[in-house]
């Protein structure tokens, strides 16, 4: 199982989250590439921190919102949301390259992945930007979605992923942020539901119900308050079940 985290997601002199002790725990990093978080500076360290430690460099894309950190859904044509998303991966991979390793996958943040997820447009625009780039980029999806889709109709490679510290909706969906319970912090429950995930392939949503997910890669957000500890419970329960912790590609 492959345990990624949104990292690079600091400007200028604001900082967000500890990138150096999640690159000691993660096996793959979605850096930000400038649009929603993340500057030159912060993409060349993190991707630095990142090569050293042999944690394999994905290119965190987002729609053009500092401001809304991303999170804020926007009315972009199909052409335009391809040209953002290549631009992006290859800004990363400029620095990636610089620290002697490359760009490896693509994952959309914030309302970009969730958008995707269920817009067939979007999704398409967003995979078409990952074809483009032209290296055979892996694209990290929700199960059973637009986007993991439209990768395989295009020929781009997707796997699956969930999200150790998110509340799942019945329809297998996020809870949206705007709600409570939305984000879990338990480090306990969340390792506990990480560790189900990795070997059942299911997860409890907030009824109660069991999801199918079945996912290769498990995200926990490195912007959560506790995610370095909420982290490393995660890799120590995956290990003690017995998981091979590495990355996907």
């Amino acid at each position: 199982m492959d345990l990624n985290s949104d990292l690079g997601e600091g400007f200028g002199t604001w900082r967000m989250g500890d990138d150096e002790a999640m690159l000691d725990i993660v096996t793959s990093a979605n850096i930000a590439c400038g649009f929603h978080a993340g500057d030159p500076g912060v993409m060349r360290r993190v991707c630095a921190r990142a090569a050293e430690r042999g944690v394999t460099i994905g290119a965190h894309v987002g729609y053009r919102d500092l401001a809304g950190f991303g999170r804020r859904a926007l009315d972009i044509a199909p052409a335009d949301l391809t040209d953002d998303v290549l631009y992006q991966i290859g800004a990363l991979d400029a620095f990636a390259r610089a620290a002697g390793s490359s760009v490896k996958y693509v994952k959309a943040h914030g309302a970009l992945y969730n958008t995707a997820a269920v817009d067939p447009a979007q999704a398409a625009a967003l995979v078409e930007g990952v074809r483009q780039f032209g290296t055979g980029l892996a694209l990290l999806c929700p199960p059973d979605s637009e986007m993991l889709r439209a990768a395989s109709a295009a020929g781009v490679t997707g796997y699956a992923e969930a999200f150790a510290d998110r509340a799942y909706t019945p329809e297998g969906q996020l809870v949206s942020r705007k709600l409570p319970g939305a984000v879990l912090h338990d480090a306990d429950a969340v390792a506990e539901r990480a560790t189900a995930m990795a070997t059942t392939g299911s997860v409890l949503d907030v009824a109660g119900g069991k999801l199918d997910l079945r996912a290769v890669s498990l995200c926990v957000h490195g912007d959560t308050p506790g995610a370095v500890d909420i982290a490393r419970r995660i890799r120590a329960s995956l290990t003690e079940a017995g998981v091979t912790v590495e990355s996907f590609v």
